[in-house]
């Protein structure tokens, strides 16, 4: 089973926008609203989770890297996430400091400890972060909601462009998953 979108909430965004499209169309000449530039940040969205192990070792170093968000740019231009943020629905809050996400590329915010890379970034935290029912919210440097997803007591989602499509019916340790529902059986 995936991780699901918050249907509602997308729902509500799209129809904002939309309705401060007609609003901000109706106001503006035609010749001005042809040529509204469109931000390159609307291509940048949660593409992906992924929780942690719920073992003994839930708390290691390796089962934290585990736990991780997806973070895709869907546009060809490159995005500055500076002073963006990732966080839960408890307030836990990543700030991307120093960081670019290439154009149509992914990078995985991992809550354990290691050396930030293009791909891989992470959070130095010590303790699991995601809930198996949850939300990570996506903010731009100015605090405005990006993206968000909520999910509710899945294991992964397989919307992740970097997982492979052998990876979508296997579980951590490679064993068929029937049901798809991740972790172990």
């Amino acid at each position: 089973m995936s991780v699901s979108v918050s249907v509602t909430a997308r729902r509500l965004a799209a129809a904002a926008a939309v309705a401060g499209a007609l609003v901000g169309t109706a106001t503006l000449p035609a010749s001005a609203a042809d040529h509204a530039p469109r931000s390159h940040r609307d291509n940048v969205v949660i593409s992906g989770v992924h929780l942690g192990s719920e073992g003994r070792d839930h708390r290691s170093n390796r089962a934290l890297n585990e736990e991780w968000v997806a973070i895709t740019n869907n546009g060809r231009q490159n995005v500055n996430l500076s002073g963006w943020t990732l966080s839960d629905k408890h307030g836990h809050t990543y700030t991307f400091r120093h960081f670019r996400l290439n154009g149509r590329a992914t990078v995985r915010v991992h809550t354990g400890i290691g050396r930030d890379s293009r791909t891989d970034l992470f959070q130095d935290r010590r303790n699991e972060i995601w809930d198996r029912r949850d939300t990570a919210t996506l903010r731009n440097e100015r605090g405005r909601v990006v993206d968000l997803t909520t999910w509710n007591d899945n294991r992964r989602d397989d919307r992740d462009p970097r997982d492979t499509p052998r990876d979508n019916h296997h579980d951590r340790d490679n064993h068929h998953d029937r049901d798809n529902r991740g972790g172990r059986h």
